[in-house]
């Protein structure tokens, strides 16, 4: 996997505070392509942090596959928004890279954000440069279009759904573009009667939703079984 999620919606749900979480996933593409995923992963972790602050904030996440013998590969990506302004637009610095096939990846562009007046839901959408270093087919020069959402459900706001998608040119064997989404249901247990308000655990599910994604040829839905503690 090259990343497991990207809730965004934290940046726009939450102010003046902090947010934190470490998520858990068990792959099960390979129940469903056996061929294609033989030797896969089948856990990955996820750390994620967002601070924001009175120039914009700043966002991360870190991902690692895990095998028997250890860490199989990892990738991260660094995202600041920059406002210096009241209204919707922001602009967009990411870095992205990683072990195996990723490459660094540098991003610059604008993000426009909207939520809801009680902030149950929401979305962000992003027109960005992409700079692909040492891209292998020498075209380092691209262009990206990144969105992210988030919607609350039950009285206690008990679930949730959230995601992102990429859809970005990039030369490769299989075509000239990629698109990946990662769309996440999460029940909150602490919003359950009978669990502490502390205990901030999350059950649920992500799909990886991809076209010619990871040098894979064509479309692959890749769901998985997940945990999450909030901090």
């Amino acid at each position: 996997m090259k990343k497991i999620v990207l809730l965004f919606f934290v940046a726009v749900t939450v102010s003046a505070a902090n947010a934190q979480n470490v998520q858990l996933h068990y792959d099960l593409g390979r129940y469903l392509y056996d061929d294609d995923f033989n030797g896969r992963p089948l856990f990955t972790s996820t750390v994620e942090m967002f601070k924001p602050d009175k120039w914009g904030s700043t966002f991360f996440f870190i991902d690692m596959d895990y095998k028997s013998t250890g860490v199989a590969s990892a990738y991260w990506e660094f995202e600041r928004e920059l406002k210096f302004w009241s209204g919707p637009l922001s602009v967009h610095l990411e870095y992205d890279g990683g072990l195996a096939y990723v490459s660094n990846s540098y991003f610059l562009g604008a993000t426009y954000s909207s939520n809801s007046a009680d902030f149950s839901k929401g979305f962000t959408f992003s027109a960005l440069y992409r700079y692909i270093q040492k891209q292998s087919y020498d075209k380092p020069h691209n262009f990206q279009f990144t969105g992210t959402w988030y919607m609350y459900f039950g009285q206690k706001r008990t679930c949730s759904f959230a995601g992102f998608f990429d859809f970005w040119h990039e030369k490769n064997p299989n075509g000239n573009y990629i698109f990946i989404s990662e769309p996440q249901f999460w029940v909150h247990l602490n919003k359950l009667a009978g669990f502490d308000d502390a205990f901030n655990l999350s059950i649920g599910t992500e799909v990886e939703l991809s076209y010619n994604f990871a040098a894979r040829d064509g479309f692959y839905a890749i769901p998985t079984a997940a945990i999450k503690w909030d901090f």
